[in-house]
């Protein structure tokens, strides 16, 4: 089965009654982050869980060490699923607004610790979920715990370090998931210092949508890629973005396209600018 699926909104309007369906609404803001707390709770699709990007799908921000949003430990992300009713046999489907950012760190973050079968992501999200006249309620879903089991797999990620000492080498593939004008460092937003790790080339994780929020076909995102990697291998990749959200979004978009799974740096630029030594473009 692959790894990275997309679940149109008639497919799971047909399986909202099957008793092993989890349902993930990841919905978040940068700028407003009890967003999609508020969203969830005037209306979701029926059934689903709200999982947030900061209080459960990341861990614990330490000032001049992490990124902005660095991973969640292993022990409580696991706890949080079971509480949300995950067992290790569950269908999930994931979700936000849309463009599947958020819902991608959640596919990512299930696939590292293990759970890569019968995870889809809702292809356009709640938008195309109301577009196509999805029922949402503003009821929250009673679910028992679940069993799932879980145990991280830290092949996927390269650390800081580990991608200093590869910068110098050939047979590398970096790919920055942020907008061209933060990749070229013309406008920051969000982090102190503006620009993008040497030798990384810019793949805005937006480009792996059409015009109406949905997945690109897979041959069109193989395209995509293929024009990145040219003679390299796919096992050079490695993805980063801003905070380790967005990359996942293209690692997603590459298993939609037949690539096998590529590494995250999951500090991302918002983690590597911590430590002036290392260098910047």
């Amino acid at each position: 089965m692959p790894l990275a699926q997309l679940i149109d909104s008639t497919e799971l309007t047909t399986r909202l009654s099957k008793p092993n369906l989890c349902i993930f609404d990841c919905r978040f803001a940068l700028d407003d982050p009890d967003y999609g707390r508020r969203g969830y709770e005037q209306a979701h699709i029926p059934g689903a869980r709200f999982l947030d990007l900061e209080k459960d799908l990341s861990g614990s921000v330490i000032r001049g060490q992490t990124g902005r949003h660095p991973l969640p430990q292993p022990e409580q992300l696991i706890a949080r699923l079971r509480a949300a009713g995950l067992n290790n046999d569950s269908e999930v489907v994931l979700y936000d607004d849309g463009p599947g950012a958020f819902a991608a760190r959640a596919w990512w973050l299930l696939a590292w610790l293990g759970k890569r079968s019968g995870v889809y992501m809702l292809d356009g999200g709640l938008k195309a979920w109301r577009d196509a006249g999805g029922l949402v309620t503003a009821e929250s879903a009673n679910v028992p715990p679940g069993q799932f089991d879980g145990t991280p797999d830290d092949d996927l990620l390269i650390s800081a370090q580990q991608l200093t000492e590869r910068l110098e080498q050939p047979g590398l593939t970096l790919i920055d998931a942020r907008a061209l004008p933060r990749f070229l460092g013309e406008q920051e937003p969000i982090d102190p210092v503006a620009g993008h790790i040497p030798g990384a080339r810019c793949v805005p994780f937006s480009e792996n949508l059409d015009a109406t929020g949905h997945f690109l076909p897979s041959d069109q995102l193989r395209s995509r890629f293929d024009r990145l990697l040219t003679d390299q291998p796919a096992d050079t990749l490695v993805a980063y973005c801003g905070s380790g959200v967005t990359a996942c979004h293209n690692l997603f978009s590459l298993c939609l396209a037949g690539y096998p799974l590529a590494k995250l740096y999951a500090g991302s630029w918002s983690e590597w600018i911590n430590d002036p030594a290392r260098p910047l473009a």
